[in-house]
């Protein structure tokens, strides 16, 4: 299999993780959702396109000979809005008996199926190359990624053949539902003495007329995020400003930048999020305020009164950051945003849109005796108007009643924040039980407390010191004296606060993961007899494509050809009806140290001892040989992170309680996880959730983690405040990263914990922890969690090491609450 790497700086990218088959080789994309302009035969049709697959006699093959001037096409109805990233092509093999194959293609996609657009990469080229034999797969990667519901493939061909096509399309669902944004073109940017910056939308696929774009999607949606220097940028052979869309104050007329969104259906708007760039000293920086104008539909006037945002301009810190703006729950079908300048530019280069699962309307059409508030579009027949008066007088007193239980849930949310933030009272939240137990009840109403406009906004000042370690003596001196720890102990570690970084760098896995930390494991002690699993033959192990790398090591799914009948008889292997195996392989590069090489023999060892339902477990090995691998189970839904992003769910709690279960495990073998969180919570097929240690590996979450000068690389936002000031990596820290666990499953992942604060202010806030003066930030209830499961985060994160609950009284708490 060959396969197009991605740009130089794909870890920021959402085409980086967005990469799920979409259902053709496993038929989740059913027959009568894959057409064609035309077919050889019957048993060449388009359902026999499936990449891997052999049905019928082989692939799907147009009619005749394929001419350099046709446009024969194959295509596939997704079922829904996608964005997608990865195409793979395959020719007809048909057991050895085929040699048709496309050597190129074009790549054509619609909303709706009837405006067809057609793909060209980011200098304008629309021809991909594909296939030079008949059985290889090519996956190709598509620079610029493409939201769509319908895709078509059109073999392209120099000189008259035959041509036969497999296929495979990779992607997620595209759950911003945004359809098309138009706004004013981008501009070129000519300071003196640095690069011609050109900040235009290049990837846009609408209409660009009197330099103003419509009716499409571009640069604003393609997952890649602008860095905090807007010259440099994440793709190979583009120009200065590539990832950015900006525009200069004064050229368009006015003080603002107009936007107009419009979106698949009508949505109830939670948020927007902006990711825009800050090089003040270059005249750039955040929109100063943003006032926002919705549209129950299209065909409607835009409504009276906006969403109006006020952002609290940096003037320290240079860094792009994304900014949230409320959307207060307001229903529309279209946005029009107006963001007004700061500073000289303003740059964005992505924009997206959280929605609620019901608006007000919604609601309304939920009603049976209620008629359809679009009703009011369609003529009146003048027969019924006391039963229209009634109508409308239900309607309007329905509308009152939901606008204050939705003014009441605002009010309850804000009012949960507001103990947790930094006032100048200095108000906090403290818990008053001392019970491992929780029920599970209706959220009461809590207290009314003072406001802020702006939750977490400037609570910190930055501090260069905060990211040096040592600097830590002079911000927090309480650590430099001999105190007494919480658990009573006086180690000297507390008289020289530290990140622990032998300790750290000497325990990462090496594939850039997390290891588990396990007492009294040496080197010396490791040998060959000491790993439990059998040694697997190399050569049945055929790459599909890379998941992850880290500084030594790669993962990596693989097909494991006869692994059923190697592993024997209750091996956990899920149920492939005759398909193969899929497994992830870590692999350890060539180049590897010695001291990578004994980790990852470490890592072996330490993974053979795990046998439990919710523990990822190592199947077997390639260790009589170079390159080691280790091969462990493979979860077909990928981790919970994106599985909850993706989805709204109903048994959060059952997922918390697998988690406390497997996290029980490991407590009760004296094993420190010291990475738990979603992004290393795994699901098979049956949603069962398997604790894992591969989220450091993947792109996707870099930005999880904090490099301590270039060196530790640390997931501070879900770390104790002893790990991070003292490296002092316990059970008792792995509860608190439980904790903030369990807050992303209740939020299902919607955004970082500690969002709205940059990674110093997190690190920052860990003081606050240590000298438990009552300014210390704790993450907000979320809107999904009930307050004694939110009493039991809290809980968690107790400053006190001794006062913060077992994994075993976690799982007794959440046990009996979930619903057999």
């Amino acid at each position: 299999m060959t396969s197009d790497s991605l740009s130089a700086g794909s870890d920021s990218s959402t085409a980086a993780h967005c990469r799920y088959p979409l259902g053709m080789e496993d038929g989740r994309i059913q027959d009568h959702a894959i057409t064609a302009s035309s077919q050889w035969y019957e048993t060449t049709g388009p359902q026999y396109a499936r990449l891997n697959r052999e049905e019928g006699d082989g692939a799907w093959c147009p009619a005749g000979l394929l001419q350099p001037s046709d446009t024969q096409y194959l295509q596939v109805d997704l079922g829904q809005l996608t964005f997608l990233t990865v195409v793979g092509t395959q020719g007809r093999y048909a057991r050895n008996s085929g040699k048709e194959f496309a050597r190129m293609y074009r790549l054509n996609y619609s909303h709706d199926g009837q405006l067809w657009r057609s793909w060209k990469n980011r200098l304008g080229n629309k021809t991909m190359e594909a296939n030079d034999n008949a059985y290889v797969s090519v996956i190709k990667d598509l620079h610029p990624p493409i939201i769509s519901r319908y895709v078509r493939l059109i073999p392209v061909t120099k000189m008259p053949t035959t041509v036969c096509m497999r296929l495979e399309l990779y992607g997620c669902p595209w759950h911003d539902g945004l359809t098309s944004y138009s706004s004013p073109e981008g501009q070129l940017m000519m300071p003196p003495g640095y690069p011609i910056a050109s900040l235009n939308d290049s990837t846009y696929d609408g209409a660009h007329e009197r330099r103003k774009l419509s009716g499409g999607l571009g640069q604003l949606t393609d997952g890649v995020i602008g860095q905090d220097d807007f010259l440099v940028t994440r793709q190979y052979h583009v120009w200065p400003g590539y990832d950015y869309v900006g525009w200069r104050n004064g050229s368009l007329g006015s003080g603002y930048v107009e936007m107009e969104f419009v979106f698949d259906k009508q949505r109830n708007f939670t948020s927007m999020k902006v990711h825009s760039n800050n090089m003040f000293y270059r005249g750039v920086k955040i929109f100063s305020s943003v006032s926002c104008s919705f549209k129950p539909r299209l065909i409607a006037t835009w409504e009276a009164e906006p969403v109006e945002f006020r952002t609290v301009l940096d003037d320290r810190n240079p860094s792009a950051r994304y900014v949230t703006v409320p959307l207060g729950r307001r229903n529309a079908k279209a946005l029009r945003c107006r963001f007004h300048f700061a500073d000289v530019w303003m740059m964005f280069s992505e924009i997206s849109f959280q929605s609620g699962r019901r608006g007000i309307s919604q609601l309304l059409n939920s009603s049976p005796s209620v008629t359809n508030p679009s009703a009011k579009d369609q003529p009146d027949d003048g027969n019924t108007p006391i039963l229209i008066g009634c109508l409308v007088t239900i309607i309007l007193l329905l509308v009152v009643i939901i606008f204050l239980i939705l003014w009441c849930q605002y009010v309850c949310k804000v009012l949960e924040k507001a103990p947790r933030r930094i006032l100048e009272e200095e108000v906090t939240v403290r818990l008053s039980s001392s019970s491992d137990t929780i029920i599970l009840q209706t959220p009461p109403v809590p207290p009314r407390v003072s406001q802020m406009d702006h939750p977490y906004e400037r609570v910190f000042l930055l501090d260069p010191q905060y990211q040096d370690p040592a600097g830590l003596r002079n911000k927090l001196p309480e650590l430099s004296r001999s105190a007494e720890t919480s658990d009573g102990e006086c180690p000297p570690c507390l008289s020289v606060p530290h990140y622990a970084e032998t300790d750290i760098v000497s325990l990462q896995g090496v594939t850039g993961s997390n290891m588990y930390a396990v007492p009294a494991l040496t080197v010396d002690s490791l040998t060959r007899k000491d790993i439990s699993v059998a040694e697997f033959p190399r050569h049945r192990l055929l790459f599909r494509e890379k998941l992850g790398e880290g500084q030594f090591g790669e993962v990596h799914l693989c097909e494991a050809e006869g692994l059923p009948e190697f592993l024997g008889e209750g091996a956990p292997l899920p149920d492939r009806d005759g398909r193969p195996v899929l497994v992830a392989v870590k692999q350890l590069r060539a180049d590897a140290t010695n001291n990578a090489r004994n980790d990852f023999l470490k890592e072996i060892k330490i993974m053979s001892r795990l046998n439990d339902p919710n523990i990822i477990q190592l199947l077997c090995v390639c260790v009589s040989s170079d390159p080691l691998c280790m091969v462990t189970e493979y979860m077909d839904n990928g981790d919970l992170n994106m599985f909850l992003s993706q989805r709204e769910m109903e048994n959060l709690l059952h997922m918390s309680v697998q988690i406390s279960s497997g996290m029980r495990y490991l407590a009760s073998l004296n094993f420190v996880h010291r990475d738990l969180a979603t992004r290393n919570c795994l699901l098979d097929r049956r949603l069962t959730i398997k604790i894992a240690d591969f989220g450091m590996s993947r792109n996707l979450y870099s930005s999880d983690y904090y490099r301590i000068q270039g060196r530790a690389v640390l997931p501070i936002r879900w770390m104790a405040w002893e790990s991070i000031l003292l490296g002092k990596f316990t059970t008792a820290s792995d509860v608190w990263a439980f904790g903030v666990t369990l807050w992303e499953i209740f939020t299902l992942c919607k955004e970082q914990p500690y969002s709205l604060l940059s990674d110093e202010q997190v690190i920052e806030n860990t003081g606050e922890f240590f000298r438990n003066q009552g300014r210390q930030i704790f993450l907000f209830a979320p809107l999904l969690c009930p307050p004694s499961l939110f009493e039991l985060m809290m809980r968690c994160w107790d400053r006190d090491i001794a006062d913060r609950p077992t994994f075993e009284g976690l799982y007794q708490a959440l046990r009996p609450h979930v619903v057999q």
